[in-house]
């Protein structure tokens, strides 16, 4: 489960004088349940990566505070660690290791032993239709492989949280349908899947609850349902515009 409280960041401004800054985050606040798959969604530079970093403890809040699975994030940053498993945006895999040996590496630093990195490796490499590149080099890996094998490594140590920063980027048809399938059945399994998006058919399909989120702030948080009662809107596009111009 993750809780966000109130998070706020700010980063100086690029080519600006000294101490002039940029608010990236600011004052985001929603609750992600296990069993669940909660969709950020916002247009691109609303703030959904910063927000999803902060959570996964690699850049510091300046204000605000959050949780994962009991854990803070700040306080408690390796038993953060320990429960989450983070596929960041356009995640970059060792193009010179095989699928296999890019999961296996991971494992390792997770502190997986030897004999328990072959057993999880395996198991993700049928779970996630690998077997056919498994062994290649990632030099030149598809959109789909490449995303795979980030999946893979997110997953290897088996965290009870999962999030993943626009996954579906640059995929096909097909292979957006295979992702959405394995984050359901983790979803079934118990785990909480926060999923961050721009791509309104993407939430509406996959997403039990959906958190908006533009220049920085979280605009409305409900279930699908429960935003189309609050903004009157069926089509969550047109919700979603209503709510960023309340937010206005």
């Amino acid at each position: 489960m993750i809780i966000a409280n109130a998070l706020r960041k700010t980063f100086d401004k690029p080519g600006a004088r000294k101490g002039e800054q940029v608010v990236a985050v600011d004052n985001v606040s929603f609750t992600a349940e296990d069993g669940k798959i909660t969709g950020l969604l916002g247009p691109n530079g609303a703030g959904k990566s910063t927000t999803l970093r902060m959570l996964a403890t690699l850049i510091q809040a300046d204000a605000g505070s959050a949780q994962i699975d009991g854990f803070d994030t700040q306080k408690d940053v390796l038993a953060v660690r320990r429960q989450l498993g983070f596929m960041p945006h356009n995640a970059g895999i060792y193009p010179r290791l095989t699928a296999r040996e890019n999961i296996v590496y991971y494992a390792r630093l997770c502190g997986l032993t030897k004999t328990q990195t072959e057993q999880r490796v395996a198991e993700l490499i049928e779970q996630l239709a690998m077997q056919d590149f498994a062994d290649r080099r990632a030099t030149g890996f598809s959109q789909g492989q490449k995303t795979k094998v980030a999946l893979g490594r997110a997953l290897v140590h088996r965290p009870q949280t999962l999030m993943l920063d626009e996954p579906t980027n640059g995929l096909d048809v097909m292979a957006t349908r295979g992702l959405r399938d394995i984050i359901r059945n983790l979803a079934q399994q118990g785990h909480c899947i926060v999923f961050s998006s721009h791509i309104m058919q993407e939430v509406a399909a996959l997403c039990d609850h959906i958190a908006i989120i533009s220049d920085g702030t979280i605009a409305i948080a409900d279930s699908l349902e429960g935003i189309r009662r609050t903004t009157g809107e069926h089509d969550l596009e047109d919700a979603f515009v209503k709510a960023i111009g309340e937010q206005v």
